[in-house]
């Protein structure tokens, strides 16, 4: 697969202004979290970005994107439907390329030399299909996330063949369905918020959107285990961890992830050091 295009969702209710938020990043650049996220995309390879908005944010992204913006297409979200119809805008801008997908709240901190989103189309290229980043997460967190379940892929350390999808499932649920050898007790692969994919998902979230099991949202976990029964799709534990700025700290524990992973790492542990001593008198 030939990975050009990305798309970043921002439209979520309690999504939308974080990616407006400033950083500090690794070199000790003030960045916003848009920037972080564009610059992630274009390491991996990627030449445009759309990014999903509310109406009417435009002109906040496209400050926020700085010198990048011109590599940017803004898809408005006009109705706030959920993840997978955020998706789903960006049908057009896709077409029938495969695209890696990026979630607008969350940061990707890795001491590799490649960045997590690199390490993903490293993989899909590769592999020719689908795949998800995944993350192994404490059951405590599954009302957070979307969770795989499968099987280890002999070849390959931290690669997975996908053959259950779930959306924040129950922890019953999770250890029914979910469970993958080898993880941690009480551990199960979340969705790392980052996605190589191919244009089928597209097509799945237009027929859920045109035919709706329910009332509820349409969640792009829906398509997903639908694309996991219609051709390959895996899953790959990257090297890095993301960070999920909409949790309890969360603008804080990235700021911090990234201070420790940069240039300035022993001035920081230093500040650190010379704050608990302070606080311990």
């Amino acid at each position: 697969m030939n990975v050009r295009k990305a798309v970043i969702t921002a439209a979520g209710k309690n999504q939308r202004t974080l990616p407006l938020q400033t950083l500090v990043d690794r070199d000790g650049a003030p960045k916003s979290v848009l920037t972080l996220l564009i610059e992630e995309a274009l390491a991996a390879g990627i030449e445009s970005i759309a990014v999903v908005i509310q109406p009417g944010a435009q002109p906040a992204y496209a400050s926020a994107a700085g010198i990048h913006q011109g590599r940017l297409t803004f898809i408005e979200q006009a109705e706030p439907l959920g993840y997978g119809h955020a998706v789903a805008c960006a049908r057009s801008f896709v077409g029938e390329a495969p695209f890696l997908l990026l979630v607008g709240d969350h940061v990707y901190v890795t001491m590799s030399e490649f960045g997590c989103a690199r390490q993903l189309v490293g993989i899909a290229t590769r592999e020719a299909c689908s795949v998800s980043a995944v993350q192994a997460t404490h059951e405590s967190k599954l009302p957070f996330y979307g969770v795989v379940g499968g099987m280890r892929v002999a070849s390959e350390s931290g690669l997975y063949q996908v053959t259950e999808v779930a959306e924040k499932p129950t922890p019953t649920e999770a250890e029914q369905r979910l469970l993958i050898p080898g993880l941690r007790s009480g551990h199960y692969l979340c969705y790392f918020g980052l996605h190589v994919l191919t244009s089928t998902v597209m097509d799945q979230l237009c027929e859920l959107l045109a035919h709706p099991p329910t009332a509820a949202p349409i969640h792009l976990s829906t398509a997903l285990a639908r694309l996991a029964r219609r051709e390959r799709y895996l899953a790959y534990e990257t090297v890095g961890r993301r960070y999920d700025l909409g949790g309890k700290y969360g603008l804080f524990t990235a700021q911090l992830a990234l201070a420790m992973a940069g240039n300035d790492r022993e001035e920081v542990l230093s500040q650190i050091v010379e704050l608990m001593a302070q606080r311990a008198r």
